[in-house]
């Protein structure tokens, strides 16, 4: 097997067109376990396989732990990508970041604007050895490109449908 790589930094080169062009769509499923309620009791499964996980409400919530939930799994996605993105924006200003690190906390919290629940993000990046300006520079930049943080500051362009048809 071929050794891992990262994608090139051309991948930071910019799109000029008139609509979005999906460059991957990832796809899981997630039914709801022993207790019907896939927060309590459910599996998470992707489309290849890659991703096979139990779901389980977290004590803070009631439940038993033992499991991810989805906090943890959203939170996963953003410091990956806000990693990524950082060392591709390195890479192309030449820019070498040996060792560093890419926190992230989502907060499942209740609305006082409605009553009911919103998500918080907070990212928190570790630049060992860094010049502070160039961290805050790198960072700074990293947030403009990385697609989880523009989806935390404008939302994101989303669809719910129904489908009633066979299992």
């Amino acid at each position: 097997m071929a050794p891992l790589q990262a994608p090139p930094a051309s991948l930071l080169d910019k799109y000029r067109g008139d609509a979005s062009i999906a460059l991957y769509t990832g796809r899981v499923s997630v039914r709801g376990g022993e207790a019907g309620h896939a927060r309590a009791s459910g599996s998470a499964r992707s489309d290849d396989g890659a991703l096979a996980l139990e779901l389980r409400l977290p004590p803070e919530l009631g439940g038993p732990g033992g499991g991810s939930n989805p906090e943890q799994l959203l939170a996963a996605g953003y410091a990956a990508c806000f990693h990524g993105a950082l060392m591709l924006l390195a890479q192309r200003t030449g820019v070498a970041l040996p060792e560093f690190a890419v926190d992230a906390a989502v907060s499942f919290a209740r609305d006082p604007a409605d009553g009911l629940f919103l998500l918080s993000a907070e990212i928190r990046v570790r630049l060992p050895g860094l010049d502070r300006a160039l961290a805050a520079e790198l960072v700074r930049n990293t947030e403009r490109i990385c697609p989880y943080a523009k989806m935390f500051r404008q939302g994101i362009e989303h669809a719910v449908t129904v489908d009633c048809g066979p299992a």
